[in-house]
């Protein structure tokens, strides 16, 4: 059994108004004001860690940077090394979600040793699940699947729905991978169920984007876009601007490997403009991805999409994703293969 999901990045005072489902407006309008009261270094840590947080998944970069610095100082300050490490894991989570993805694993392994060193189990939790992550976008299988199963079995332990979420979640994206779709889909649809009976809408919207995944993949795209649909719900009520990036780029993904090649174009466009702004890199390279593939199949030149392949396959490198550069590969060898005078036309 698990009990109801919580946000423990909210801590002191702002636990009390502040949930797993509360809008990100809403918690950076009370952390700001928490902050701007606080008369301890504790309470400044605890306030900023809020703000850095909210302003990470509305997509403020520069905000949500400055905010889990002044959370670090403030923490160092106080001589508090648990809420150093959360610090350190917002920081973290910020270079993943921006594309660095080397500063992200240095910073939450630093966290990691920090929280251990300080007894914050949660802490500890979380930023092993941010280690995880990372490893698993970077396609570090080897590396991180046994830190999948122990966060999973902690998950289990504790009955924490959030870190049993995020680890079934990842262990499903990694068989998904694999091409083992029939167990993705039953993990992606049991972390949906942890996620609805724990009232962690955000999960279940991130979770939902899993099924969807894997039922395209099969060839469901209607159920797929209606779950899309369905999570894009929760992603606008909550202002999860990320979030909601990643479920147009995965509606793109869908009505591409349908066949519907311009509607495809225009949902990664919307997807690319939503990272750009952001300045999420890595959902911006996998967004241009399908942007580049999807005009090829509606038979642009050849030599225009080759030359944008070619930059993002030296993106991919640079950030560091695996599976990423192999679909580049795999797309220019599919491209190279037909005949100059015919423009691709299949679905993939």
């Amino acid at each position: 059994m698990y009990g109801k999901a919580f946000a423990p990045e909210y801590q002191g005072e702002l636990s009390a108004e502040l949930g797993v489902n509360s809008s990100y407006e809403d918690v950076l309008a009370t952390a700001s004001r928490a902050l701007a009261d606080a008369a301890t270094a504790t309470d400044r840590a605890r306030a900023a860690l809020a703000v850095a947080e909210a302003n990470r998944r509305l997509g403020r970069v520069g905000d949500a940077r400055a905010a889990w610095h002044e959370s670090y100082r403030s923490a160092r300050t106080a001589g508090d090394e648990g809420a150093m490490a959360w610090a350190l894991w917002s920081g973290g989570t910020l270079a993943r979600q921006c594309g660095a993805l080397a500063l992200a694993r240095r910073l939450l392994a630093w966290s990691v040793a920090l929280a251990a060193r300080s007894g914050d189990r949660i802490a500890h939790g979380y930023s092993l699940a941010g280690l995880a992550e990372t490893g698993r976008i970077q396609g570090d299988y080897a590396a991180v699947a046994e830190l999948h199963e122990e966060l999973l079995e902690q998950g289990r332990a504790h009955g924490e729905a959030r870190h049993m979420v995020w680890a079934m979640s990842g262990i499903a994206q990694m068989h998904r991978n694999r091409g083992d779709y029939d167990r993705a889909l039953d993990l992606f649809e049991e972390s949906v169920r942890i996620a609805t009976e724990a009232d962690d809408a955000r999960g279940r919207a991130w979770s939902l984007r899993g099924v969807a995944d894997v039922l395209s993949l099969r060839g469901e795209s209607d159920r797929a876009l209606a779950l899309l649909t369905e999570a894009e719900v929760v992603c606008r009520s909550m202002n999860l601007a990320g979030a909601l990036a990643y479920n147009h780029k995965m509606r793109g993904n869908v009505l591409y490997r349908a066949g519907w090649f311009e509607a495809a174009r225009v949902t990664y466009g919307i997807a690319l403009a939503e990272f750009s702004a952001m300045h999420e890199k890595r959902g911006a390279a996998l967004a241009r991805l399908g942007l580049t593939k999807s005009r090829a199949r509606l038979g642009r030149a050849r030599q225009e999409t080759l030359a944008e392949l070619a930059e993002l396959e030296r993106d991919f490198t640079r950030i560091g994703l695996k599976a990423a550069r192999e679909s580049v590969v795999a797309f220019r060898a599919e491209l190279n293969s037909v005949p100059t005078a015919s423009p691709i036309r299949s679905a993939a």
